[in-house]
């Protein structure tokens, strides 16, 4: 076995890069340790930009028939449901104007049925030709060769730290506990509700479900009384009352998960590219990790189509995606930051911003284009300045063409 292309991790990152190289032409072999995927309370919120990319790859109608909920937009509000930022995805340009809903296990298993995936095999470390990656070498010793490696192999990646390519990477100081609520009927948005004790955030799943992400301390549970912990919770947040049954029976079914920034400062080393959290990861809260990792893996096939040799196409995919992540791990740390912030001067700067934000269509129409990754436009210093009330913006209710 000596393919083009040696994928390393069957997690989205991975299998995008599979499905987008293979459709460039190139043979390519999926490994991955697991031998099946571990249920997640993660990946579940496909923005458009990754909606695009999933139809062109085939996989959409696939996807739909797994099943999806659509959201026409994301709503911040306050603990009664009032509205406080609402970004409509129905003003967006283009035909992809809405978020779609589903399971990280559903995308993986889309995806997974087109191509085969090696599981159950544990790939140990990296094979040199002199300075170049030339292929992995195996747990039970055997040794796979590949003009490319691909290490999709998530945010621990054993395959970057064999490259000795480094990672900035810094943990928020909380937690999300994520709740699946069957039997609940929500509105098709994604709301993220502002309150003193910090994000909670709601979303249709397919079947009549709903995901609740509840912000809580590092050490908030532990030993904790989860019925009082869940009264609290609920007495905090009225708008959620109709979810109280179900939050109450789930709560022996929680999940927790750490949050962290990260980026790798070099995608690429000769013969290898980081893909995924490999490369990258930013707060839940934006809805970008998956979604990143599908741009990824267009942004790789896109560099290796152009007739280039593989390592200047790496040099080149690297250059097209640093300042996108840079950007994208921006835009969602701004948005974790205005939600998450639960005192101090970082809280009254977070609601401030976001009540500027909400009363400006333009800055609107500007957020929800970076966070759909529909039209990514940086925002400037005096777009920053308007957010903050320092200036007043003249243009803040001129239409603009979609």
């Amino acid at each position: 076995m000596s393919p083009d292309v040696l994928v390393c991790g069957a997690g989205v990152g991975g299998l995008a890069c599979a499905h987008a190289l293979r459709r460039a032409g190139l043979d390519v072999v999926v490994l991955d340790r697991a031998r099946a995927p571990v249920p997640v309370a993660k990946g579940e919120l496909l923005q458009p930009q990754a909606v695009a990319l999933l139809d062109s790859w085939g996989l959409l109608s696939a996807l739909h028939s797994a099943g999806t909920a659509p959201a026409g937009r994301l709503a911040i509000r306050d603990p009664s449901g009032r509205v406080l930022l609402d970004l409509d995805y129905a003003t967006l340009p283009g035909d992809y104007r809405q978020i779609l809903c589903t399971e990280y296990h559903t995308v993986l298993q889309v995806m997974a049925e087109a191509m085969e995936v090696r599981r159950g095999t544990v790939v140990e470390d990296l094979l040199r030709d002199g300075g170049r990656v030339a292929g992995v070498r195996l747990a039970d010793g055997s040794e796979v060769r590949a003009g490319l490696v691909v290490a999709a192999d998530g945010f621990s990646s054993r395959l970057r730290r064999s490259a000795g390519l480094g990672v900035r990477r810094t943990e928020y100081p909380h937690r999300l506990v994520a709740f699946e609520l069957a039997d609940t009927t929500v509105d098709p948005e994604i709301c993220a509700y502002q309150t003193d004790g910090g994000l909670r955030l709601v979303y249709p799943l397919p079947g009549n479900r709903c995901r609740l992400y509840v912000q809580v301390h590092p050490d908030e549970l532990r030993g904790a009384d989860l019925a009082a912990w869940c009264e609290r919770v609920l007495a905090e947040l009225p708008a959620i009352a109709p979810l109280a049954a179900r939050l109450r029976t789930s709560l022996g079914r929680r999940q927790i998960l750490a949050v962290h920034r990260l980026r790798a400062p070099e995608l690429t080393a000769p013969g290898l590219a980081l893909v995924g959290e490999a490369a990258h990861a930013v707060h839940p809260m934006a809805a970008q990790g998956m979604n990143s990792s599908m741009a990824d893996a267009d942004a790789l096939a896109t560099a290796l189509s152009g007739g280039a040799a593989v390592d200047e196409a790496l040099r080149a995919y690297h250059r097209a995606r640093l300042d996108r992540l840079d950007h994208v791990a921006t835009v969602s740390h701004n948005a974790a930051r205005m939600l998450t912030s639960t005192g101090g001067a970082a809280k009254r700067l977070g609601r401030r911003m976001m009540r500027h934000t909400a009363g400006n269509p333009r800055l609107l129409r500007l957020t929800a284009g970076n966070l759909s990754g529909v039209s990514l436009q940086p925002l400037s210093t005096m777009d920053r300045l308007y957010q903050l009330g320092l200036l007043t913006d003249r243009n803040a209710h001129v239409e603009v063409a979609a």
